[in-house]
């Protein structure tokens, strides 16, 4: 046999198997690579590139050389541009990328949280709307008053302004701590998750009752969608991260009950991430922002305007270098074949 066919026949199942590895980072992403995955993708690109430096050493075809070429050059930036990032660059990419397309995947789960969420909270405020006095039955004792003689902006900012980062401190803590007790609902088989998603509706709902019952019904929005739109959509984004990890144990699929909740933990993980930097921002806003002594329309303008963000960020972040990432490994690979 031609030493050239040879070495085509021995080495072919190599770049073969790089040339898959490479493609399947192009569509999925670097951290698709696991269990070892991107350890091959680098001995597999030392290896071609060695295959390269002897093929053209012994003078074999162009086609064979070009192929080797291209297959160490893709392999090449996948292998250092991945192993190269800066932290700066992961933050980056994990709020640029990984996170919102784990949200689009994982809409149908949050949708469950919201619709939850929207349903208690409706159905809260219809009885405390009609019925005052049930609100005791509804809410914690401690969040309903004998009488509501002032504004929520009021009863919950009258604090000197310069205590606001310790404010801001307190309110993020505790917001950390809810979206951590929805998720952890998880060991309950999703239970506990839906029973905290429910609770906050039900507390939201009851809450907005009591002050419009009081005539403060625009300024409890107001005071709320600063921060609200960030804080609420954060802690169904928990909830839904919590009932991932039961879906892996109820119903697995074609996985076993192992590998799945190993694969959806992954996911929960890049969800609950994402939380908490959603909480950051939410306190930040709600220790700074809401309690201004700005007029209504300008608080749920701030509020809707961060809705608008959230809606732009979620549905479109990431896709562009996506699509580019495709389309480049449909045009440098090209699935490049063996001449």
């Amino acid at each position: 046999m031609h030493s050239q066919a040879r070495f085509r026949a021995a080495r072919q199942d190599s770049w073969q198997r790089l040339d898959a590895l490479i493609a399947q980072a192009g569509r999925r992403g670097v951290r698709s690579l696991r269990d070892g995955a991107a350890t091959e993708a680098g001995r597999l690109y030392r290896s071609a590139a060695a295959d390269l430096a002897y093929a053209r050493g012994r003078g074999f075809d162009p086609s064979l050389i070009e192929y080797l070429n291209r297959l160490t050059a893709r392999a090449h930036a996948l292998v250092y541009g991945a192993t190269v990032e800066s932290g700066g660059g992961r933050i980056a990419t994990f709020f640029g990328e990984t996170f919102p397309r784990e949200m689009r995947r994982s809409f149908g789960t949050i949708a469950i949280c919201i619709a939850i969420t929207v349903a208690t909270a409706v159905a809260s405020y219809g009885v405390v709307r009609m019925h005052p006095e049930r609100a005791a039955a509804l809410l914690p004792r401690e969040m309903v008053p004998d009488r509501i003689r002032a504004s929520l902006h009021d009863s919950n900012f009258g604090f000197d302004r310069s205590y606001s980062p310790a404010v801001s401190a307190e309110i993020i803590a505790n917001n950390v701590k809810v979206a951590i007790v929805a998720f952890a609902g998880c060991v309950t088989l999703g239970v506990l998750t839906i029973w905290i998603v429910a609770f906050n509706g039900i507390m939201l709902g009851g809450v907005a009752g009591l002050f419009a019952n009081a005539g403060y019904g625009t300024d409890f929005w107001a005071t709320v969608a600063p921060h609200g739109v960030i804080e609420l959509t954060a802690i169904q984004i928990a909830g839904a991260a919590g009932l991932l990890i039961a879906a892996g144990v109820i119903y697995p699929g074609r996985l076993s009950r192992r590998d799945a909740v190993r694969a959806n933990a992954r996911r929960a993980a890049t969800l609950i991430a994402g939380v908490a930097a959603m909480l950051v921002v939410a306190g930040t806003i709600e220790g700074f922002l809401s309690p201004q002594r700005w007029p209504a329309s300008v608080r749920i303008a701030i509020g809707a305007s961060t809705a608008v963000a959230l809606i732009l960020y979620f549905g479109f972040a990431g896709r562009a270098r996506s699509t580019a990432a495709r389309a480049a490994s449909r045009a440098n690979s090209g699935r490049p074949a063996l001449p």
